[in-house]
């Protein structure tokens, strides 16, 4: 909490003027019963129409006045919270893009999304609402008060007895419901991933008819969501029914109270009516401060969510100073690497060494869940191994920085992503600085000249959100190309060719083969033709490596090759004629 006060410190001059303006306000606001009261003893009492005009014409400007300061109130209060809550949210966003994969596994993507969107937009109600009614209600509980002693001493005891009683009651309603609220949100949690799996899954949902199931999980998500809000709110809900009762019992002693001293001659029948009006202005006001309490209950409980990830520092710590590469030295060297991960009781990877010249084409293959995927993982730095050390050019991963380690490294992941904006742009995250030419050399190497050709707009065809106005071959080949453009010594190519027919996955293989820069390039597949014309073939086999070597040597001591090839139909005659792709 303390750190999301920090938000605020831009803006001085809104969070001071906001209250200011609106204590002004209701100090006007005090001013009413005085002007009524002087209405009904000297005007209406003295037959003195002038003077009730006079007085009339005040209130109709003290009406006018406190329109403006309530609407430069305002202006101050939204400009505050709107601002303190953009930075909040870039800065949440900015600090989930340093998290590790390990990170953003342990939040979850629907949680993060839930704190950036709809928790932050609840802060900003609160900061709203707390500049405007946090220090204006109780300045106008307590003015009331004040004035109401100066009208009357005896009646205002009154006040002095039930004020104390009001606040106590909203003070207890919000030590409850605060924790209710927290759990609130993380039921919110609860309910936003289970939309948000059968919204990604829609299609597989309905191919299996499974919808009723997923309805199923949805009710029991929204049942408990509903029953803890109906929970919270029943408490917040006690705040208006007895801050209600307490003043109107007030009300009634206080009447009570001046009928007899009205019949004594003790005051006047306006005096009764201020005395009135100040009472129902507590009222107004307690059950603002109550509506008040209860978002700014609920703005806490966001808060402390968002705050939880601010707090978090990511698991993975980059240098200051970043190593400079040798290009002399291996590209890339495994020492004895081995990686669990959290939580898991068995490693994923456990022993792996090798060494990889620049310009060297590794093949990496095995079944499913074998380790493939978190073998290359660890050369990009995605994760820190848990076991040896991973080099390159000479230096382990963690003696580069962030920016340097990109550089060096290029990657087209297992899931081709593309982004909202025109083919161009998704290129030019490879390299912003790329020309036109380079976009075009490195689409068809890709593979993916056809894709612009058959795109009227060429490098600025617009991308839909995910591309899904291109097929799955189409975005692998760009998510290739947009690899390819980095021109990093070192490419990775995660089973980003798995949607491509063999005669185009085999061109592919080629142009890459004939890349100017020479890049070590790791090719993840499960297919025996996609890696049986590299240089060399790492074979994983539940998490350890059970053979290295180029695919006729594997052929004859590794028995999960040889497993592998046959599963496939790869038979020595038959591999000749597959490998005269590559």
């Amino acid at each position: 909490m303390k750190r999301l006060g920090r938000y605020l410190a831009g803006y001085k001059k809104e969070t001071f003027l906001a209250p200011l303006f609106k204590m002004l306000e209701a100090l006007l606001e005090l001013l009413v019963p005085v002007v009524v009261k002087n209405i009904i003893d000297t005007g209406i009492a003295g037959q003195n129409k002038p003077y009730v005009a006079k007085m009339c014409g005040l209130l109709a400007l003290i009406a006018l006045v406190g329109l403006g300061v309530s609407l430069t109130a305002q202006y101050f209060a939204a400009r505050a919270a709107v601002g303190a809550s953009a930075a909040l949210r870039g800065d949440l966003l900015a600090h989930t893009l340093t998290f590790s994969y390990a990170d953003n596994d342990r939040f979850g993507a629907s949680t993060l999304i839930a704190r950036l969107t709809g928790d932050v937009d609840q802060i900003q109600n609160g900061i709203n609402l707390t500049l405007r009614l946090l220090l204006r209600s109780p300045f106008a509980v307590f003015g009331a008060m004040i004035a109401a002693f100066a009208v009357d001493k005896a009646t205002a005891l009154t006040f002095a007895a039930v004020i104390p009683a009001l606040f106590a009651v909203v003070a207890a309603v919000m030590a409850v419901s605060v924790p209710l609220y927290r759990k609130v949100r993380e039921r919110m949690d609860g309910l936003i991933v289970s939309q948000r799996g059968a919204l990604n899954g829609v299609r597989v949902i309905r191919a299996f008819g499974r919808e009723k199931t997923e309805e199923g999980k949805f009710r029991r998500a929204n049942s408990l969501l509903t029953a803890a809000s109906i929970k919270a709110g029943n408490i917040s809900a006690l705040i208006n029914p007895l801050t209600c009762v307490l003043v109107n019992a007030a009300i009634i002693v206080l009447l009570h109270a001046g009928a007899i001293r009205v019949n004594g001659g003790a005051m006047t029948q306006g005096e009764v009516v201020a005395q009135y009006n100040y009472m129902t202005r507590i009222l107004v006001e307690l059950i603002k401060l109550a509506n008040l309490i209860i978002t700014i209950t609920k703005s806490i409980a966001c808060a402390n969510r968002a705050a939880g990830v601010l707090e978090t520092p990511s698991s993975m710590a980059w240098p200051e100073e970043s190593a400079e590469p040798d290009k002399d030295a291996p590209a890339v060297e495994l020492d004895g690497v081995g990686f669990t991960y959290p939580g898991a009781r068995e490693s994923s990877l456990e022993g792996v060494s090798l060494t990889v010249r620049k310009g060297e084409r590794i093949g990496v293959i095995g079944a499913t869940g074998s380790g493939k995927t978190t073998l290359v993982n660890l050369i990009p730095r995605f994760f820190d191994a848990t076991q040896g050390a991973v080099k390159l050019f000479g230096h382990d991963v963690k003696e580069y920085s962030e920016e340097a380690l990109n550089r060096l490294v290029a990657v087209a992941p297992q899931k081709a992503v593309l982004f909202r904006g025109t083919i161009r742009e998704n290129l030019l995250w490879g390299n912003a600085a790329a020309a036109d030419e380079e976009l075009n050399v490195a689409v068809a190497a890709a593979q993916a000249g056809d894709v612009l050709a058959a795109k009227t707009g060429g490098l600025d065809e617009p991308v839909e959100e995910n591309g899904r106005n291109f097929s799955g071959g189409q975005k692998q080949r760009l998510t290739v190309a947009r690899a390819l453009v980095k021109k990093a010594p070192i490419l990775i190519l995660d089973d980003a060719a798995s949607a491509l027919d063999l005669a185009t996955e085999a061109r592919l293989r080629t142009a890459l083969a004939a890349l100017p820069e020479r890049p070590a390039v790791f090719t993840v597949s499960q297919r025996v033709s996609s890696v049986m014309g590299c240089d060399r073939i790492i074979v994983a086999d539940d998490g350890k490596i059970a053979g290295i070597g180029t695919h006729e040597e594997l052929l004859r001591t590794c028995p999960a090759y040889r497993e592998i090839c046959a599963s496939q139909g790869m038979t020595p005659q038959r591999d000749a004629s597959a490998a005269s792709f590559t």
